[in-house]
């Protein structure tokens, strides 16, 4: 369904998220989508690196950059491959200029929040990070559909894509023997 068009679930779901009829609702959800605007998930990355690089950890700094910028332009060419068009039975509640499929927001907060709290945070605090990280990028994702700018299976797809981009480039630098330094042994085990 996702390169066809949507089903009935999307537009079910849609209806029941849609937040035009609830104005007081609709600041608090696009003060939450802000959170996955590109500004904030560049602003949040350039943290993440200088505090790699200022412990010297410049694989990892390589490696969170990587993965961030390239699978960015991966979602985006998905888009493009997809080519599927947002809803259009709602009025947007914030200006959209691309297409729908996969959510930009649901990925890219995906990818940076998990790349941040695998590679970022330290590992005894890591088992707190990646709950906190996956709770961010589900709030960001459900803002979507709330403001009429996403199917609700944009933001599943953005967020799949965005975990497995994530999982497929560290297992990838593990292979490579650059994990060891983000605090797991080549077993994958916190050390």
């Amino acid at each position: 369904m996702a390169f066809a068009g949507t089903g009935p679930l999307d537009h079910r779901l849609l209806a029941a998220l849609y937040t035009a009829d609830r104005p007081a609702m609709r600041g608090a959800v696009i003060g939450i989508t802000n959170l996955g605007s590109w500004p904030v998930l560049v602003t949040l990355t350039l943290i993440g690196l200088g505090w790699l690089l200022y412990r010297r950890q410049v694989r990892l700094a390589l490696l969170l950059l990587a993965t961030t910028l390239i699978g960015r332009m991966l979602a985006d060419l998905l888009k493009l491959g997809i080519g599927r068009h947002r809803p259009q039975d709602e009025v947007h509640l914030v200006t959209v200029r691309d297409l729908s499929f996969p959510s930009g927001h649901a990925a890219n907060t995906m990818i940076v929040f998990l790349s941040l709290a695998l590679l970022v945070a330290p590992p005894r605090f890591r088992h707190l990070a990646v709950p906190v990280a996956l709770f961010g990028t589900g709030a960001v994702g459900i803002t979507r559909p709330m403001l009429g700018v996403h199917w609700p299976s944009d933001v599943v797809g953005g967020w799949a894509f965005g975990a497995a981009w994530v999982l497929l480039m560290l297992g990838l630098a593990e292979r490579l023997g650059q994990a060891d330094t983000a605090g797991f042994n080549s077993q994958g085990r916190e050390q």
